[in-house]
């Protein structure tokens, strides 16, 4: 049986997936005026707090454990955002090649050499910080944590998946 927290950690997932593949994707070419840049960090603050609304709905975490959760979660967020903007350079990278028909298999290779890298990298961070949340939250609490980063990171996988085209 669902209860009211899960179902609305579903529906927010879906909704924040949406909005971080925005975030990551290329946007506008007019990003570089102060309008748009500008909407664009706004928007990078709003996805961010509501995560991180969306995390403490669904940790259930005492004060005690808050007190020593958060600073390890910014942390996290910070390096997952290095990750996240790789992605997005591949991505980017993908798509120019993809629209100007461009892509040789030297180019193949490199994104597939790029995507692997990034791959053990999110391996690696997410093993990293085991330690410092377990130190931080009961295990099972940990647990928790990581289920719900691996939720909103599928959202976000799907919604790429299903937005970037495949190799022709």
């Amino acid at each position: 049986m669902k209860t009211k927290s899960a179902t609305s950690l579903w529906v927010f997932l879906f909704g924040i997936g949406l909005m971080i593949v925005a975030v990551a994707l290329p946007t506008s070419p007019a990003l570089g005026q102060d309008g748009p840049a500008d909407n664009m960090q706004i928007l990078r603050e709003k996805i961010k707090a509501d995560k991180k609304l969306l995390v403490a709905a669904n940790m259930e975490l005492t004060e005690s454990e808050a007190k020593n959760f958060w600073p390890v979660y910014e942390n996290y967020q910070k390096d997952l955002d290095e990750i996240n903007q790789r992605i997005a350079r591949l991505i980017e990278g993908y798509a120019a090649d993809y629209r100007a028909g461009t892509l040789t298999d030297e180019k193949a290779k490199k994104l597939v050499d790029e995507f692997v890298s990034i791959e053990q990298a999110d391996a690696a961070l997410k093993a990293s910080y085991v330690p410092e949340l377990s130190k931080a939250l009961p295990q099972k609490k940990v647990v928790r944590y990581l289920q719900i980063e691996n939720k909103i990171r599928a959202v976000v996988r799907y919604d790429l998946a299903v937005s970037v085209p495949l190799v022709y």
